[in-house]
């Protein structure tokens, strides 16, 4: 299986059950509310959603590779476990770099809304 074929998959069950080890040791992460190095910050931060998010779904656009950069577009939603339950909507990019041994060594994700848009969703009615 390639890391397109790997990764497609690891969209379709997120979060459950990522392939970490298509990930460099010493990973790189960032979207606009956090940034961190390391694998064990990442596989905590997956950790995090499974925990206190509800009903989460990763829904994958689409999903292109140019030389060693992976670039997918996306849609983010969950269930905030507030007495409301307000279900969230983040739409945006990840790209994935890959380093020589083929391992992803950065993740990085855009948004196409603002933070404070996910914060008006969690109000909204």
């Amino acid at each position: 299986m390639d890391i397109l074929e790997i990764l497609t998959a690891d969209y379709q069950r997120f979060p459950e059950q990522p392939t970490f080890s298509i990930y460099a040791p010493d990973v790189y992460f960032k979207d606009p509310l956090t940034q961190f190095r390391g694998l064990k910050r990442y596989q905590e931060m997956i950790g995090f959603m499974q925990r206190w998010f509800q009903e989460i779904q990763l829904e994958l656009h689409s999903i292109s590779t140019e030389g060693t950069l992976i670039t997918t577009r996306w849609t983010l939603s969950w269930t905030t476990p507030l007495p409301w339950q307000p279900r969230i909507h983040i739409s945006g990019r990840s790209d994935l770099l890959l380093d020589h041994n083929g391992l992803i060594c950065s993740h990085i994700d855009y948004w196409d809304c603002s933070i404070w848009n996910v914060l008006q969703q969690h109000f909204a009615r």
